[in-house]
């Protein structure tokens, strides 16, 4: 059984030509290994389509300038951002998303929030 005949797809990068904004995989929360690949010349305008989605899981930022790339990754509304690295997990950080992709976090010392209950005590002397 190969990748085409079963529910496993082989990585796909879609390029060559811009996917287009209107294109479901930009859209949508894809669970898979997906690649969209569109160029930008503006920054505010490639931000804007970022987040122009109701999901924010995770998205990821590639740049040889550290400081544009974190000026961009902290403008992103993503629970979690990669900035020059393909891979965002770490036990010891916090994992969630925004919008429709979930709220609260696992993991970290964000996930024991979740575990946790707050009082407030107020009191006259």
């Amino acid at each position: 059984m190969g990748f085409e005949s079963s529910i496993c797809r082989a990585d796909q990068i879609l390029s060559g030509v811009n996917v287009p904004e209107s294109a479901e995989c930009v859209a949508d929360e894809i669970f898979g290994p997906v690649a969209a690949i569109q160029s930008f010349e503006d920054t505010e305008d490639v931000i804007r389509r970022a987040n122009n989605t109701q999901y924010g899981l995770v998205a990821y930022v590639f740049t040889e300038n550290m400081r544009r790339g974190m000026s961009v990754c902290e403008r992103l509304d993503y629970g979690m951002v990669g900035l020059n690295r393909g891979l965002v997990s770490d036990p010891a950080a916090p994992f969630g998303g925004s919008k429709q992709s979930g709220l609260g976090r696992e993991g970290g010392h964000e996930g024991m929030h979740e575990f946790m209950e707050t009082q407030y005590i107020s009191a006259s002397w």
